[in-house]
């Protein structure tokens, strides 16, 4: 079959092999080499991606449910989706949830995804109780913080490559109504987009939309969106229409011009927005998943996502550097992100660090991989690094000096026989 990330780049071939029960799995993995499981196939890149994949996605039961607490138990492959469906009714929504909620249980625990309120929250694992984890020869191992935390913190974050997770204990977190009450702030500049946040670090979510190719006194221009839950309202979340890309947009659509003309007036029509209006979770959080394969719009070729985090002491002296180069060679992302990270956290491979994330959507096209060579050293020279479920091009030494937890991860692979198993393309690349 063939096989791709979201961004549609690589398209492999690969074999996939399905599972509903451990029992199943665990005799697939005796004799299975080189494998990596997958889920919804919502990794951007090639982290997710090898000739042969363990498919999830059947593996979907929600096992039960402590109300006193909040703590659900589930299969690996149960989407974010479908707790939503089945809790939000009740009272309850996840504490951390990514830009899409159709992303497996697994999965998310595989890239320890981070939200609009990580600066307050932190990533999914601080969500996590413990889970279970099949081993390379069919072992399962209970992980936690207080059991096996080694195996806890590199499956964390690790990309699937210490196993396959099969059941997880989520905490869930009380909600009083399926909306949030949303305030736009215009930010004419980057300085003042940094102000906006540190001055409202005490919002429960926030966000910048960012015009990436403005310049002069306008670089960094931004709508920060901040998000408080509300108190009261229904529970159950309203109707929405989702719009559907039909086939891939051709390539030339997307350009400077077009990417700059679609800023200036996103920039107007967002800055008039009437303040604490009422939005549903789906809206704020969710809002591209309103849009069927979105990822479409870049091309046949497909795109890729370029997220990165500086430390806060560096992120506006970088920023600066990095929107300045965009800008000068037009290579602009209507899609552009702007968030505040907290600390980081104890897992080995896991992304965010106290500091500013930046993710846009690039096309493919020839002269895009050696441009983000140079996008690459300049993170490095501030001391940040790239998410790995959004790379499909770093190279090992922009890795290898992003994660200086590395080695750590790669002795707990090799304890386990880990890597003699579970492998990607990226992990390959890497050299992990």
């Amino acid at each position: 079959m063939k096989l791709t990330g979201w961004s549609r780049f690589p398209i492999i071939q690969a074999r996939g092999r399905s599972f509903n029960n451990q029992e199943a799995l665990g005799d697939h993995l005796k004799s299975a080499e080189d494998c990596i499981a997958h889920g919804m196939g919502r990794s951007y890149g090639d982290s997710a991606l090898n000739e042969q994949v363990i498919l999830t996605r059947r593996f979907n039961k929600i096992l039960s449910f402590d109300p006193q607490i909040g703590i659900v138990v589930c299969e690996s492959g149960v989407s974010l989706a479908e707790l939503i469906d089945a809790f939000l009714p009740r009272g309850w929504f996840p504490g951390v949830v990514p830009g899409t909620k159709f992303i497996s249980l697994g999965g998310a625990i595989a890239s320890d995804v981070h939200g609009k309120n990580h600066h307050q929250m932190g990533c999914f694992s601080e969500y996590v109780s413990a889970f279970d984890l099949m081993l390379p020869q069919g072992e399962v191992v209970r992980c936690s913080r207080q059991e096996n935390a080694p195996l806890f913190h590199a499956t964390c974050g690790g990309m699937g490559l210490t196993g396959v997770i099969l059941t997880a204990a989520l905490r869930l977190k009380p909600a009083q109504s399926s909306y949030i009450r949303e305030t736009h702030i215009p930010g004419p500049n980057l300085e003042e987009v940094i102000r906006l946040f540190e001055e409202n670090q005490a919002a429960a979510h926030s966000v910048a939309w960012i015009d990436c190719l403005a310049k002069n006194e306008h670089q960094g221009r931004s709508i920060v969106m901040l998000g408080e839950p509300a108190e009261a309202g229904s529970l159950n979340l309203p109707p929405s229409k989702t719009w559907t890309v039909p086939v891939g947009l051709p390539g030339f659509c997307l350009n400077q011009y077009s990417v700059s003309l679609f800023n200036y007036f996103y920039y107007q029509f967002k800055s008039n927005f009437v303040a604490g209006r009422l939005v549903s979770l789906d809206e704020f959080f969710f809002p591209l998943d309103k849009i069927a394969h979105w990822n479409k719009l870049y091309g046949r070729r497909g795109f890729t996502q370029y997220q990165l985090v500086l430390p806060k002491d560096a992120g506006l002296a970088g920023l600066k550097v990095i929107l300045a180069k965009i800008a000068a060679t037009g290579l602009g992302s209507f899609l552009a992100v702007l968030k505040l990270f907290g600390p980081e956290n104890a897992n080995y491979l896991s992304f965010p660090l106290e500091g500013y994330t930046l993710a846009l959507d690039f096309k493919i096209q020839n002269q895009l991989f050696p441009f983000l060579n140079e996008l690459d050293r300049i993170v490095l020279d501030h001391g940040g690094r790239l998410y790995l479920t959004k790379d499909v091009r770093m190279s090992r030494e922009v890795f290898q000096k992003g994660y200086p937890r590395w080695e750590q991860f790669a002795q707990i692979r090799e304890q386990y026989h880990m890597n003699e198993k579970f492998n990607s393309l990226q992990s390959k690349r890497l050299g992990v």
